[in-house]
């Protein structure tokens, strides 16, 4: 063989490694597990690291889009930053659009390709929180005032608005009776102002709540608990 053809196999031996080594090496940094997480409409990417790209010295680019768009947008705030989250709540604020986010890294110089969610609909995604909750008494009854979750957006008028906006809530209410150590529902219903009577006097409660939502079945975690001791 001739030193000229030596050369070109050469040559040809070396690209075709390089890229065989490149290739899984830029697959290998892309983000992984990219996906929404969303608690009252509060509305955060979330993503793991590559597997070469778990190092301090990693950074991410954040992008996002509606449904049926082409064109994609940056996230300034989250553009070559080191954490492994987004908070992307103002780009997702029509609950019942539905988005796409993806996320790219970039170590050493070196970019990986961009790994994108799956279809994210706020409005049937998102996981409502457990209500508010203030006891007092009143006559030798319980009175439960409850406030629905509170979220990031407000009306047209620049006033706050809650999940009851955009879904029907149903409240239900435990009480606990601490001396039996025994649990009853005592309250289901839409309104947020509970009376619980028959209560025995000298004696420890505690009242907890959670919320339902008929329309999609589902229900929250339940509110901390609040104990009173009748007088």
């Amino acid at each position: 063989m001739t030193p000229k053809h030596c050369l070109l196999g050469f040559l040809v031996t070396l690209f075709l490694t390089g890229a065989a080594e490149t290739h899984p090496a830029h697959e290998s940094l892309k983000p992984q597990r990219v996906h929404f997480q969303s608690r009252n409409f509060h509305n955060v990417l979330h993503w793991q690291p590559g597997r070469a790209s778990a190092s301090s010295s990693s950074i991410y680019f954040v992008q996002y889009k509606i449904y049926g768009q082409r064109q994609w947008k940056n996230k300034e705030d989250c553009w070559g930053i080191p954490e492994l989250f987004c908070d992307l709540t103002n780009e997702t604020s029509d609950v019942q659009e539905a988005y796409y986010g993806r996320v790219k890294t970039a170590v050493a110089g070196t970019h990986s390709a961009w790994t994108m969610t799956r279809r994210f609909t706020p409005w049937w995604e998102t996981k409502i929180g457990p209500p508010g909750m203030n006891i007092t008494q009143v006559n030798g009854s319980l009175l439960v005032i409850l406030h629905p979750p509170k979220i990031p957006y407000r009306n047209q008028k620049g006033k706050n608005v809650s999940m009851e906006n955009y879904y029907e809530l149903v409240y239900r209410v435990f009480i606990i009776n601490n001396s039996l150590e025994k649990e009853r529902k005592v309250y289901e219903g839409t309104h947020r102002v509970v009376e619980i009577e028959a209560v025995t006097p000298h004696t420890g409660y505690c009242v907890v709540a959670e919320i339902y939502q008929p329309m999609l079945d589902r229900r929250s975690q339940r509110s901390e608990e609040r104990c009173v001791k009748c007088p």
